[in-house]
């Protein structure tokens, strides 16, 4: 049988959570095959998610490649037609509501991007796993050229139906987004030299230059448990977001707003942030701005 679907996870240190994901995969609804990529954690969990859940590709990376160098694995070893990659720490539902929970509807985010040539990537709607489990994503606004920041639609908000509108959005979900294959084909595999965060921005970039367009789409639902790999305002998270914003300039904004960007990012975000942790007592989190910053003009 054709393999209609592949979906690919990268699992670093975090056995727990991807096997809680495994858990919650709808098996059954289409021919579909699951690859986990394991990019070097410290024990052999590659070998603990392989003996546990045989019908699972596990992949396992001698180094560290980052959130595209791992997914780039996993693309290499699919077969499917589309592809949907899914952070290892979001699940397919939340145990509370499996009894009486419709199927995940992964046919529907499929039907979405066979509906139209145009279409490359399509991501469903992404809601946080914790309380009553707001909304964390329904689509993007375009990021600004200047300061590179835009809000994610619908962000903390209460899952009313408010949102339940498919629609196009400038760039893909991280979390949660599925691909066709022919427009990785021709735009080209995940930028890895980002390592973490930004990537799936500048990929949207790539693939809508390659002529498709992206789609957000509720008739499907993920739950994302949300930074557990990095933490919240780690030195690690820090210093990829000030490196990474302004590698994602260099590459996606033109000359001269480029500069300005630059200008902003470096002397008013970055000299802003160093001070403020400095004056916080937060010596690793200033070191971490200041090093994204020297780091990035040394690319």
């Amino acid at each position: 049988m054709d393999i209609k679907l592949s979906i690919i996870t990268v699992n670093y240190n975090g056995l727990a959570d991807t096997c809680a994901m495994i858990d919650t995969i709808p098996f059954g609804e289409l021919p579909l095959e699951v690859i986990v990529v394991d990019n070097a954690s410290k024990e052999d969990e590659a070998s603990i998610i392989q003996q546990h859940y045989p019908q699972v590709k596990v992949i396992r990376s001698d180094e560290n490649l980052g959130f595209a160098g791992g997914n780039n694995l996993g693309i290499k070893a699919s077969q499917g037609q589309y592809l949907y990659f899914v952070n290892n720490d979001t699940v397919f539902y939340r145990e509370e509501s499996k009894k009486g929970r419709t199927v995940q509807k992964l046919q529907s985010l499929i039907d979405r991007l066979e509906s139209s040539s145009k279409i490359g990537v399509v991501c469903p709607k992404i809601r946080f796993f914790w309380d009553d489990a707001p909304i964390q994503f329904a689509g993007y606004t375009p990021l600004s050229t200047i300061t590179i920041r835009n809000r994610a639609i619908g962000f903390g908000e209460k899952d009313h139906g408010q949102y339940n509108t498919p629609h196009p959005t400038p760039y893909a979900h991280g979390a949660a987004m599925m691909v066709k294959r022919e427009a990785i084909e021709k735009a080209g595999l995940m930028p890895e030299a980002f390592f973490l965060y930004y990537e799936e921005l500048d990929w949207s970039m790539m693939i809508r230059r390659a002529g498709y367009e992206i789609w957000y789409d509720p008739s499907s639902t993920i739950f994302h448990k949300e930074s557990k790999t990095t933490g919240k305002n780690s030195p690690l998270r820090t210093y990829y977001i000030m490196r990474n914003r302004l590698l994602f300039v260099r590459r996606n904004i033109n000359t001269p707003i480029k500069y300005m960007s630059y200008l902003y990012l470096m002397v008013v975000v970055g000299c802003k942030d160093i001070i403020k942790y400095a004056l916080q007592g937060d010596m690793p989190l200033a070191k971490a701005v200041y090093r994204g910053i020297i780091h990035f003009i040394k690319l």
